[in-house]
Protein backbone atom coordinates (compact mmCIF):
# COMPACT_ATOMS: atom_id res chain seq x y z
CA UNK A 1 0.00 0.00 0.00
CA UNK A 2 1.49 3.21 -1.09
CA UNK A 3 1.88 6.09 1.34
CA UNK A 4 -0.03 9.24 0.69
CA UNK A 5 1.58 12.61 0.42
CA UNK A 6 0.25 13.58 3.86
CA UNK A 7 1.93 10.64 5.45
CA UNK A 8 5.16 11.43 3.71
CA UNK A 9 4.97 15.01 4.91
CA UNK A 10 4.28 13.86 8.49
CA UNK A 11 7.26 11.49 8.36
CA UNK A 12 9.49 14.25 7.03
CA UNK A 13 8.36 16.63 9.75
CA UNK A 14 8.97 13.96 12.40
CA UNK A 15 12.50 13.30 11.11
CA UNK A 16 13.17 17.03 10.86
CA UNK A 17 11.98 17.69 14.42
CA UNK A 18 14.02 14.76 15.72
CA UNK A 19 17.09 16.04 13.88
CA UNK A 20 16.58 19.53 15.31
CA UNK A 21 16.23 18.09 18.83
CA UNK A 22 19.38 16.01 18.32
CA UNK A 23 21.36 18.98 17.04
CA UNK A 24 20.14 21.12 19.92
CA UNK A 25 21.05 18.43 22.45
CA UNK A 26 24.51 18.05 20.93
CA UNK A 27 24.94 21.81 20.94
CA UNK A 28 23.94 22.28 24.58
CA UNK A 29 25.97 19.28 25.74
CA UNK A 30 28.96 20.38 23.66
CA UNK A 31 28.65 23.91 24.99
CA UNK A 32 28.56 22.62 28.53
CA UNK A 33 31.63 20.50 27.84
CA UNK A 34 33.38 23.37 25.99
CA UNK A 35 33.47 21.33 22.80
CA UNK A 36 32.80 24.29 20.52
CA UNK A 37 34.88 26.97 22.26
CA UNK A 38 38.63 27.60 22.20
CA UNK A 39 40.31 25.84 25.13
CA UNK A 40 43.79 25.23 26.51
CA UNK A 41 45.01 22.16 28.34
CA UNK A 42 46.54 22.29 31.81
CA UNK A 43 47.13 19.47 34.28
CA UNK A 44 47.61 18.64 37.94
CA UNK A 45 49.07 15.72 39.90
CA UNK A 46 47.05 13.85 42.56
CA UNK A 47 47.71 10.79 44.68
CA UNK A 48 44.00 9.85 44.74
CA UNK A 49 41.26 11.11 42.40
CA UNK A 50 38.42 9.96 44.73
CA UNK A 51 36.10 8.71 41.93
CA UNK A 52 36.76 11.53 39.43
CA UNK A 53 35.70 10.60 35.85
CA UNK A 54 36.28 11.91 32.35
CA UNK A 55 33.96 14.74 31.41
CA UNK A 56 33.47 15.99 34.97
CA UNK A 57 33.39 19.73 35.38
CA UNK A 58 36.28 21.98 36.36
CA UNK A 59 35.33 25.04 38.40
CA UNK A 60 37.24 28.18 39.22
CA UNK A 61 35.82 30.29 42.04
CA UNK A 62 32.49 28.44 41.68
CA UNK A 63 32.20 28.93 37.87
CA UNK A 64 32.39 26.10 35.33
CA UNK A 65 35.49 26.84 33.27
CA UNK A 66 36.35 23.47 31.72
CA UNK A 67 36.16 19.68 31.81
CA UNK A 68 38.37 16.73 32.69
CA UNK A 69 39.76 15.28 29.44
CA UNK A 70 42.20 12.64 30.63
CA UNK A 71 43.12 10.73 33.78
CA UNK A 72 46.49 8.97 33.57
CA UNK A 73 48.00 6.82 36.32
CA UNK A 74 51.76 7.28 36.29
CA UNK A 75 52.44 5.00 39.27
CA UNK A 76 50.66 3.77 42.41
CA UNK A 77 50.86 7.19 44.11
CA UNK A 78 50.90 9.63 41.18
CA UNK A 79 47.86 10.30 38.99
CA UNK A 80 47.93 12.98 36.28
CA UNK A 81 44.65 14.73 35.46
CA UNK A 82 44.39 16.82 32.26
CA UNK A 83 41.82 19.63 32.05
CA UNK A 84 40.61 21.74 29.12
CA UNK A 85 40.07 25.31 30.30
CA UNK A 86 38.23 28.05 28.41
CA UNK A 87 40.75 30.53 26.99
CA UNK A 88 38.61 33.42 28.27
CA UNK A 89 39.15 32.23 31.87
CA UNK A 90 42.79 31.20 31.47
CA UNK A 91 44.27 34.71 32.11
CA UNK A 92 42.58 34.80 35.53
CA UNK A 93 44.18 31.54 36.74
CA UNK A 94 47.65 32.08 38.21
CA UNK A 95 50.48 29.60 38.25
CA UNK A 96 50.22 29.28 42.06
CA UNK A 97 46.55 28.22 41.89
CA UNK A 98 45.67 24.97 43.68
CA UNK A 99 43.45 22.19 42.28
CA UNK A 100 41.31 20.11 44.65
CA UNK A 101 38.79 17.31 44.10
CA UNK A 102 35.39 17.92 45.70
CA UNK A 103 31.75 16.92 45.25
CA UNK A 104 29.07 18.76 43.26
CA UNK A 105 26.75 19.17 46.25
CA UNK A 106 26.45 16.63 49.06
CA UNK A 107 26.12 13.47 46.92
CA UNK A 108 26.84 14.83 43.42
CA UNK A 109 29.55 13.94 40.93
CA UNK A 110 33.18 14.63 41.64
CA UNK A 111 34.54 17.87 40.22
CA UNK A 112 37.86 19.66 40.19
CA UNK A 113 37.76 22.94 42.00
CA UNK A 114 40.62 25.36 41.27
CA UNK A 115 41.40 27.74 44.15
CA UNK A 116 42.97 31.15 43.35
CA UNK A 117 46.59 31.73 44.35
CA UNK A 118 47.67 34.08 47.12
CA UNK A 119 50.51 35.90 45.30
CA UNK A 120 50.78 37.96 42.12
CA UNK A 121 52.10 35.07 40.04
CA UNK A 122 51.81 35.11 36.20
CA UNK A 123 48.87 33.42 34.47
CA UNK A 124 48.98 29.77 33.45
CA UNK A 125 49.66 28.80 29.86
CA UNK A 126 49.04 25.79 27.66
CA UNK A 127 50.64 22.67 29.18
CA UNK A 128 51.32 24.12 32.64
CA UNK A 129 51.02 21.94 35.75
CA UNK A 130 49.40 23.51 38.81
CA UNK A 131 49.67 22.33 42.40
CA UNK A 132 47.11 20.02 43.94
CA UNK A 133 45.63 19.53 47.39
CA UNK A 134 44.27 16.13 48.36
CA UNK A 135 41.37 16.32 50.76
CA UNK A 136 40.91 13.79 53.53
CA UNK A 137 38.86 10.83 52.37
CA UNK A 138 35.85 9.51 54.26
CA UNK A 139 37.66 6.22 54.88
CA UNK A 140 40.60 8.03 56.47
CA UNK A 141 38.24 10.08 58.59
CA UNK A 142 36.48 6.91 59.76
CA UNK A 143 39.80 5.26 60.64
CA UNK A 144 40.89 8.30 62.61
CA UNK A 145 37.51 8.47 64.33
CA UNK A 146 37.77 4.77 65.23
CA UNK A 147 41.19 5.26 66.82
CA UNK A 148 39.87 8.32 68.66
CA UNK A 149 36.92 6.32 69.99
CA UNK A 150 39.25 3.57 71.24
CA UNK A 151 41.47 6.14 72.99
CA UNK A 152 38.39 7.80 74.49
CA UNK A 153 37.22 4.42 75.82
CA UNK A 154 40.61 3.75 77.46
CA UNK A 155 40.69 7.29 78.87
CA UNK A 156 37.16 6.91 80.27
CA UNK A 157 38.06 3.59 81.92
CA UNK A 158 41.16 5.10 83.53
CA UNK A 159 39.19 8.13 84.66
CA UNK A 160 36.54 5.91 86.28
CA UNK A 161 39.28 3.97 88.08
CA UNK A 162 40.93 7.16 89.35
CA UNK A 163 37.68 8.71 90.57
CA UNK A 164 36.77 5.45 92.32
CA UNK A 165 40.10 5.38 94.19
CA UNK A 166 39.69 9.04 95.12
CA UNK A 167 36.21 8.43 96.49
CA UNK A 168 37.57 5.48 98.52
CA UNK A 169 40.32 7.65 100.03
CA UNK A 170 43.18 5.97 98.19
CA UNK A 171 46.17 7.87 96.88
CA UNK A 172 47.36 11.38 97.72
CA UNK A 173 44.30 13.17 96.33
CA UNK A 174 41.96 10.75 98.09
CA UNK A 175 43.78 11.27 101.39
CA UNK A 176 43.59 15.04 101.00
CA UNK A 177 39.85 14.82 100.41
CA UNK A 178 39.01 12.29 103.14
CA UNK A 179 41.69 12.96 105.81
CA UNK A 180 40.92 16.20 107.64
CA UNK A 181 44.17 16.10 109.70
CA UNK A 182 46.31 15.87 106.57
CA UNK A 183 44.43 18.74 104.99
CA UNK A 184 45.07 20.84 108.14
CA UNK A 185 48.78 19.93 108.12
CA UNK A 186 49.03 20.83 104.45
CA UNK A 187 47.35 24.17 105.11
CA UNK A 188 49.82 24.94 107.94
CA UNK A 189 52.73 23.90 105.72
CA UNK A 190 51.58 26.27 102.99
CA UNK A 191 51.29 29.04 105.58
CA UNK A 192 54.87 28.40 106.78
CA UNK A 193 56.09 28.31 103.18
CA UNK A 194 54.41 31.65 102.58
CA UNK A 195 56.09 33.15 105.66
CA UNK A 196 59.44 31.69 104.60
CA UNK A 197 58.99 33.12 101.11
CA UNK A 198 58.30 36.56 102.58
CA UNK A 199 61.44 36.28 104.72
CA UNK A 200 63.49 35.26 101.67
CA UNK A 201 62.15 38.24 99.75
CA UNK A 202 63.10 40.59 102.59
CA UNK A 203 66.56 39.02 102.82
CA UNK A 204 67.02 39.36 99.06
CA UNK A 205 66.02 43.03 99.26
CA UNK A 206 68.51 43.64 102.08
CA UNK A 207 71.23 41.79 100.15
CA UNK A 208 70.55 43.89 97.06
CA UNK A 209 70.83 47.07 99.13
CA UNK A 210 74.10 45.82 100.65
CA UNK A 211 75.53 44.98 97.23
CA UNK A 212 74.49 48.40 95.93
CA UNK A 213 76.21 50.11 98.88
CA UNK A 214 79.37 48.03 98.37
CA UNK A 215 79.65 49.34 94.83
CA UNK A 216 79.89 52.93 96.08
CA UNK A 217 83.32 54.55 96.26
CA UNK A 218 82.96 55.69 99.88
CA UNK A 219 83.59 52.21 101.34
CA UNK A 220 86.32 49.57 101.21
CA UNK A 221 84.82 47.42 98.44
CA UNK A 222 84.07 50.49 96.37
CA UNK A 223 87.68 51.64 96.73
CA UNK A 224 88.89 48.22 95.61
CA UNK A 225 86.56 48.37 92.61
CA UNK A 226 88.08 51.75 91.68
CA UNK A 227 90.91 51.00 89.25
CA UNK A 228 92.99 54.02 90.20
CA UNK A 229 92.65 53.30 93.92
CA UNK A 230 93.47 49.63 93.40
CA UNK A 231 96.63 50.54 91.49
CA UNK A 232 97.66 52.92 94.26
CA UNK A 233 97.13 50.20 96.87
CA UNK A 234 99.20 47.79 94.80
CA UNK A 235 102.06 50.31 94.58
CA UNK A 236 101.87 50.95 98.34
CA UNK A 237 101.98 47.22 99.10
CA UNK A 238 104.90 46.79 96.72
CA UNK A 239 106.80 49.65 98.40
CA UNK A 240 106.02 48.18 101.82
CA UNK A 241 107.42 44.83 100.72
CA UNK A 242 110.57 46.52 99.42
CA UNK A 243 110.93 48.58 102.63
CA UNK A 244 110.35 45.48 104.75
CA UNK A 245 113.16 43.68 102.95
CA UNK A 246 115.49 46.64 103.51
CA UNK A 247 114.50 46.87 107.19
CA UNK A 248 115.21 43.16 107.59
CA UNK A 249 118.67 43.72 106.09
CA UNK A 250 119.36 46.67 108.43
CA UNK A 251 118.19 44.67 111.45
CA UNK A 252 120.45 41.80 110.40
CA UNK A 253 123.46 44.11 110.13
CA UNK A 254 122.58 45.77 113.44
CA UNK A 255 122.36 42.38 115.13
CA UNK A 256 125.78 41.48 113.74
CA UNK A 257 127.22 44.79 115.00
CA UNK A 258 125.75 44.32 118.49
CA UNK A 259 127.06 40.74 118.58
CA UNK A 260 130.56 41.92 117.70
CA UNK A 261 130.36 44.63 120.32
CA UNK A 262 129.31 42.13 122.98
CA UNK A 263 132.15 39.79 122.02
CA UNK A 264 134.75 42.60 122.21
CA UNK A 265 135.34 42.75 118.49
CA UNK A 266 135.54 45.79 116.25
CA UNK A 267 136.24 49.48 116.65
CA UNK A 268 133.12 50.16 118.73
CA UNK A 269 134.38 47.99 121.59
CA UNK A 270 137.85 49.55 121.31
CA UNK A 271 136.41 53.05 121.45
CA UNK A 272 134.23 52.26 124.44
CA UNK A 273 137.18 50.88 126.40
CA UNK A 274 139.84 53.60 125.51
CA UNK A 275 138.89 57.14 126.72
CA UNK A 276 142.11 58.72 125.38
CA UNK A 277 141.37 57.55 121.90
CA UNK A 278 137.90 59.03 122.18
CA UNK A 279 139.35 62.43 123.13
CA UNK A 280 141.76 62.31 120.22
CA UNK A 281 138.96 61.43 117.84
CA UNK A 282 136.85 64.27 119.26
CA UNK A 283 139.73 66.75 118.78
CA UNK A 284 140.33 65.46 115.29
CA UNK A 285 136.64 65.85 114.39
CA UNK A 286 136.68 69.45 115.71
CA UNK A 287 139.67 70.28 113.51
CA UNK A 288 138.04 68.61 110.56
CA UNK A 289 134.88 70.72 111.06
CA UNK A 290 136.95 73.92 111.20
CA UNK A 291 138.89 72.91 108.09
CA UNK A 292 135.61 72.04 106.34
CA UNK A 293 134.18 75.51 107.15
CA UNK A 294 137.30 77.21 105.79
CA UNK A 295 137.19 74.98 102.70
CA UNK A 296 133.58 75.98 102.08
CA UNK A 297 134.55 79.63 102.37
CA UNK A 298 137.35 79.13 99.88
CA UNK A 299 135.04 77.31 97.48
CA UNK A 300 132.46 80.09 97.73
CA UNK A 301 135.20 82.63 96.94
CA UNK A 302 136.32 80.59 93.94
CA UNK A 303 132.66 80.37 92.75
CA UNK A 304 132.53 84.18 92.57
CA UNK A 305 135.96 84.46 90.95
CA UNK A 306 135.66 85.32 87.25
CA UNK A 307 138.23 82.65 86.35
CA UNK A 308 136.12 79.78 87.79
CA UNK A 309 132.59 81.22 87.42
CA UNK A 310 132.00 79.55 84.01
CA UNK A 311 133.10 76.18 85.34
CA UNK A 312 130.71 76.30 88.29
CA UNK A 313 127.80 77.42 86.09
CA UNK A 314 128.45 74.46 83.78
CA UNK A 315 128.46 72.12 86.83
CA UNK A 316 125.13 73.57 88.07
CA UNK A 317 123.54 73.17 84.62
CA UNK A 318 124.60 69.50 84.32
CA UNK A 319 123.32 68.84 87.85
CA UNK A 320 119.88 70.32 87.03
CA UNK A 321 119.63 68.29 83.81
CA UNK A 322 120.51 65.11 85.70
CA UNK A 323 117.82 65.85 88.33
CA UNK A 324 115.24 66.53 85.59
CA UNK A 325 115.98 63.18 83.87
CA UNK A 326 115.72 61.40 87.24
CA UNK A 327 112.27 62.91 87.85
CA UNK A 328 111.07 61.92 84.35
CA UNK A 329 111.97 58.30 85.10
Amino acid sequence: MEKTNAQKIQLGLFVLVGLIIFIAAVYFIGKKQNMFGKTSSISSIFNNVNGLQLGNNVRYSGINVGTVTNIEMINDTVIRVNMDIDNKILPYIDKDAVATISSDGLVGNKIINILPGESNAPSVKEGDVIKSLSRIRTEDMMKTLSVTNENAAVLTANLIKITKEISEGKGTVGMLISDADMATDLKETMMYLKQTSQGINESATSLNQLMASLNKKDNVIGVINDTAAANSIKRIVKNLESSSAKIDKVVENLNATITNAKEGKGALNYLSNNPELVQKIDSTMTNINKASIKLNENMEAMRHNFLFKGYFKKQDKEKKEAEKKEKEK
